[in-house]
């Protein structure tokens, strides 16, 4: 059997959708998962309280759980914080319900996409820093060095190209990463950030990876997109066969 994965995003923990929570709770109970990996954004304003119920949350789920942050997860009221410690908030959310997932099947290997200032405004967008994507690529290559025949798949918050034909990429060195991480042998990159789930085959600096994008389990929908989440089964060699979970439910869009 392959290795399961329940692949969330943007659950904004202030600004939560309690039905889809609990729609992927129930489902993680029927199901068990290997495990639940969320791509970022926890919190809506990373608020002490909002922390408390996504710990809340995630430790009642009962398999292990993968979590990055998100540009929401870092203080938004306390900007000394931000400054400082802007990771102190999810540290603690991640020592207290992250455990350790190990599978036959895949590899996970982090991204950290969020920073705590940038050169532009605003700064919700990505930014791919030379020293968080060097241990990303170096563990890739590792892998492949070892014969490891495990799929690989990067987790970051933000997509690493943006749309076809649409402009500028929005994340800083996201293009100079996928190239990297797709030239040392990752299989894909899975994200969240844009609320909008997608699947798509890139290139980027002649080489070819998947992107696979899932919505939010939030209020904060977008683009009439519902609130969803995806299914990920891995098999070694690159196997990867995902289908979204969509939730039927009313919210207000987000501005």
């Amino acid at each position: 059997m392959p290795t399961r994965l329940f692949h969330i995003s943007d659950v904004h923990f202030g600004v939560e959708d309690r039905t889809a929570l609990a729609a992927l709770a129930d489902a993680v109970a029927l199901e068990k998962p290997a495990a639940v990996v969320c791509t970022g954004d926890l919190t809506q304003r990373a608020k002490h309280s909002e922390y408390a119920a996504a710990r809340d949350w995630f430790a009642s789920l009962g398999v292990p759980v993968v979590l990055e942050p998100g540009n929401h997860d870092m203080p938004y009221y306390n900007p000394w914080e931000r400054f400082t410690d802007p990771f102190r908030r999810y540290n603690a959310l991640r020592a207290a319900v992250a455990d350790g997932f190990e599978s036959p099947d895949v590899v996970l290997v982090p991204l950290r996409t969020t920073v705590r200032a940038q050169t532009r405004f605003p700064w919700s967008d990505g930014v791919v820093k030379p020293a968080a994507l060097r241990p990303a690529v170096e563990a890739i290559a590792a892998l492949k060095d070892a014969g490891d025949p495990r799929t690989i798949i990067v987790l970051a918050h933000h997509p690493l190209l943006g749309d076809e034909g649409k402009g500028a990429n929005p994340t800083i060195g996201g293009d100079a990463a996928f190239a990297q991480l797709a030239a040392a042998g990752a299989d894909a990159v899975i994200s969240g950030h844009v609320h909008v789930p997608f699947d798509q085959h890139r290139t980027s600096g002649g080489h070819a990876m998947r992107m696979i994008g899932t919505g939010t389990l939030s209020t904060r929908l977008r683009h009439d997109s519902p609130a969803c989440w995806r299914v990920i089964d891995c098999e070694p060699g690159g196997v990867i066969d995902t289908h979204l979970r969509l939730i039927g439910v009313t919210a207000t869009p987000a501005s």
